[in-house]
This record gives structure tokens, sequence and C-alpha cells, in this order.
């Protein structure tokens, strides 16, 4: 069912992207959402690569993403959009999680994060070759991103660290959420959420610098453990569809998370309320700093 969300739930959850600033990721100053922004797009389909000349390499933090453009904001307060398509290279430093990963997903571009861009440019507009960023930035800014520096022993403590973060809410439009539901204990994508999920896809398709944020959620049946894994079992076989079958891009989707049986919909005393809670959410937002673009 896709419906427009003005809800508190749906508010919370855009606040894993936007209440980075605040923590050790990076002494950052906050500006209003409505700031101009210092480098403009002339044309909304990306030149060939082989047709462009190399650009300049751009060192900063990661300000808003929007679609398939990130912002990045230098330390003198520049900010330079920058597109990212599928030949894009993200790499991290040795040593991220204990492992050399010198190949990335775009969901690893969070906000607040420092990285250095290289580019190719084209006029104006730059493509992002390479995205480099250390494994200790992008472990900070993933458990920030996700909630919490230790994954909480109690999902109400993740949740009240969540809402804490409300002052940042505004950084974000919520267009529309789509609420897709499971059977107890499963993390199988119904063929009536399948037809549910692209649907939802091609509705943000049109909607310019569209992001999806899937989020995973269980009822109050099952050990606290076993739900957080299965939330997050829900919401990755959410991603997995809309990009395998509904042909969403990579880089136009946000880190999925698992939230547990946190924030349910109805009341989990019912049969009929646990059915509702059982579920994963597909939030399309628009970043208001690139509203527009």
């Amino acid at each position: 069912m896709n419906i427009i969300s003005k809800s508190p739930r749906v508010l919370l959850l855009v606040t894993m992207l936007a209440g980075v600033a605040s923590v050790s990721v990076s002494a950052q100053t906050q500006e209003p959402p409505a700031a101009p922004l210092a480098v403009t797009v002339s044309d909304t389909s990306p030149p060939d690569r082989s047709a462009m000349t190399k650009g300049p390499e751009i060192e900063g933090i990661i300000s808003a993403r929007s679609g398939d453009r990130v912002q990045v904001t230098a330390a003198d307060g520049a900010k330079s959009i920058i597109t990212i398509d599928d030949s894009t290279r993200i790499t991290a430093s040795k040593g991220l999680f204990g492992i050399n990963r010198d190949k990335l997903a775009a969901t690893s571009l969070l906000n607040g994060l420092p990285v250095t861009v290289k580019t190719l440019q084209s006029g104006n507009f730059l493509l992002a070759s390479q995205v480099m960023l250390t494994g200790k930035d992008l472990k900070t800014a993933s458990m920030i991103h996700n909630g919490t520096d230790q994954r909480f022993g109690e999902q109400t403590a993740a949740t009240e660290a969540l809402r804490g973060r409300m002052g940042d809410i505004d950084k974000y439009n919520v267009k529309s959420t789509t609420n897709v539901n499971f059977d107890t204990g499963k993390a199988v994508v119904s063929p009536q959420a399948k037809s549910e999920l692209c649907a939802a896809a091609a509705a943000a398709e049109g909607m310019n610098n569209a992001l999806l944020l899937v989020v995973g959620y269980t009822d109050s049946t099952g050990r606290p453990e076993f739900n957080q894994v299965l939330s997050e079992k829900r919401a990755s076989g959410v991603v997995n569809y809309l990009q395998q079958a509904c042909h969403w891009k990579p880089y136009r989707m946000l880190t999925p998370t698992g939230m547990s049986e946190a924030d349910p919909l109805a009341d989990n005393n019912t049969v009929e309320g646990k059915a509702q809670n059982r579920r994963v959410s597909v939030n399309v937002l628009v970043s208001k700093g690139l509203d527009g673009l």
C-alpha cells in the first residue's frame, strides 16, 4: 500500500541519515537547508565518459545525497555536486572491519563521511571516477547511521537515541511510504509485495533526485536477538528485489536497516495488529538541499 507519509515513525528513520553532524565523524558546522549550492548542474544526463577530461580532486564531507548525486562540502565551505554512476569505484583503506575492502557499494556513502573524490569533468558537470574513504571513517559513520556505536542491548534504547535527533529532520522530504508485509518468522517477499515494490520504484523513478530508504520490522513474537536479525533479512530481501527485478539503481539506495519490533503500526496484542507490524517500509526521500535540481 502506497501512502503519503508524515508519520513520526518515518521521520524518525530519516534522522539516521541526517544526525551524523553532532558526533565524532567530523566537527563540521551545520548549515540551513536552504543555503544555495556553490556548484550547478548544466545537464541532467551525464556525458559520455570518453568525452570528459580529468576534473579536480575534491576533499570534504558528504553533506547531502539525492538520487545519483552527492554533495561534498570542503573545509572552506565550498559545495560540489558530483554524480555517481555504475562505473564509479568506491574504495576504503586496508583494515576496514578487519579485512581489505578495495570495492564498496554506493550505499557506503553516508552523510557526514569524509571523502576524497577523483572526478571527470565536462563544463560544470562533475562525474566521480573514484571515491576514497578510510575504514575508520566508514565504520564510525555506519554505526552512527544505524543509531548506535555498540548495538544497543535493548531495541528501545536504540529507538530513543534516534528520536533524540529529531532536530535535523527537515533535511529530507518524505514523499511517500510503501509497506509490504511478511508471514511470521519469514523473510520471503510475497507475490503481492513484489508487485507493490515495483510500483513504488516506478513512482519514485518519476521524482527528481529520489532516494529509497528501506527499513525492516517484526512483530513482538520471538526473542529480540532473533527479531533483529529477521528485520535485517526482510530489509535485505526487499532491497535485492528492488534492484534486481524492479531495476532500481544501487547508488540511489540508502543503507537499509532493521528495527526489530520498534515503532509498531498496530497493537501487538492482536493477530491483526501483529500482521501489520511484520513489514518492510520503503520510504521515498528527497534531500531538501538538492530538491528541484
